[in-house]
């Protein structure tokens, strides 16, 4: 099965060290995001899981709930959290997939034969309150993820749903936004009170409208 942007996310029943969990009823009206492992006690995923449970709060305060995801049952994942709160200093704050049968795997695209044709893929999955995927990374297994720019594409996302703008390269959150080329000059003035620079027809420039 190949995922692509907008898709439904698949749903699923599964175990977890939070206990059984139905991912769109834990989802609920809440944004999502699923991270995937290729299994435990592997060290750039150590490192990565501990960092989001550092930052769990800035996921909270977006609206999001995150979900790992790995190969291994849910007894060796009860021992690799005890690893990851050594090594990070956080007690893990949310759940990890048993995915044993790669059936979570299967359902969302994560084996990638040319990589490795037994081990998921580190795959990430931003998901809306409607259950669409709006964003979809692959990394390496090399690669430690970057969690605060997840972060950012997220803040992104919400702007575009509540607020209609886009925003541009390297933005970070307070910095000007990008307004659609489908608003037209008359409809600009009306929408973002804060006014706009234009700097092409089709490439205006207005503050975040949130801030």
């Amino acid at each position: 099965m190949s995922l692509r942007l907008g898709d439904i996310a698949p749903d699923f029943t599964v175990q977890s060290t939070e206990g059984e969990i139905n991912f769109h009823k834990w989802l609920g009206n809440s944004w999502g995001v699923l991270f995937s492992h290729p299994k435990d006690y592997t060290p750039v995923c150590t490192t990565e899981l501990g960092d989001v449970a550092r930052l769990k709060p800035e996921f909270a305060e977006r609206g999001v709930k995150v979900i790992a995801l790995s190969v291994d049952d849910v007894k060796s994942h009860q021992g690799w959290l005890k690893d990851i709160e050594e090594v990070s200093g956080r007690k893990l704050n949310f759940p990890i997939i048993a995915d044993a049968d790669h059936r979570v795997a299967d359902l969302y695209d994560m084996i990638h034969p040319n990589a490795n044709d037994t081990l998921t893929v580190r795959a990430v999955y931003v998901i809306d309150p409607n259950k669409k995927i709006r964003l979809m990374i692959t990394y390496p297994a090399s690669t430690g993820r970057n969690f605060d720019e997840l972060l950012r594409s997220i803040d992104s996302l919400q702007l575009m749903d509540n607020y209609s703008v886009a925003t541009p390269v390297n933005w970070h959150p307070g910095e000007d936004c990008i307004i659609p080329a489908a608003v037209s000059d008359a409809d600009a003035k009306t929408k973002f009170p804060k006014g706009f620079r234009a700097v092409k027809p089709y490439l205006r420039y207005t503050p975040q409208p949130n801030r």
